[in-house]
């Protein structure tokens, strides 16, 4: 069964994350996108310290990021995550960030990632089913 919609949570802008123009500084987003991610994988089942401990460690290795529009102090935003497999090796999220309720496109990236085990680039089954089931549910 197919989601129309990808996978979403919602923030606010807070007033320390804006730069001297008053606007979310870069790195801001980063951060944004990598709670997305999280809050991502723990709606599949996975969390990062019990998969550290079972000695898989996911890792960011690629970065493509388009800032379209800037957020301000207050706004209220959508993060999108929309996974795929690319490979064994490869967890691709494409990810996007509106403003709400208007829907105004603020970023759009690619982020790939892997997972290490005992140091190498290694995706274990459970987690490379889970993603390809996810982006068949999100295509």
């Amino acid at each position: 069964m197919k989601d129309t919609m990808p996978f979403a949570i919602e923030l606010e802008v807070r007033d320390y994350e804006l730069d001297i123009q008053g606007i979310v500084n870069n790195a801001v987003y980063f951060h944004y996108l990598e709670y997305a991610r999280q809050r991502f994988l723990q709606s599949l089942g996975f969390k990062f310290t019990r998969l550290h401990q079972e000695g898989i460690d996911p890792v960011v290795v690629r970065v493509e990021l388009d800032y379209l529009s800037p957020l301000q102090s207050g706004d209220r935003f959508q993060i999108t995550v929309r996974p795929d497999v690319k490979g064994r090796l490869r967890l691709l999220f494409y990810q996007e960030i509106f403003k709400i309720p208007c829907q105004t496109p603020v970023l759009r990236g690619l982020i790939t990632a892997t997972c290490l085990v005992q140091g190498r680039p290694h995706i274990p089954p459970l987690i490379y089913e889970a993603f390809r089931e996810a982006s068949k549910k999100y295509d």
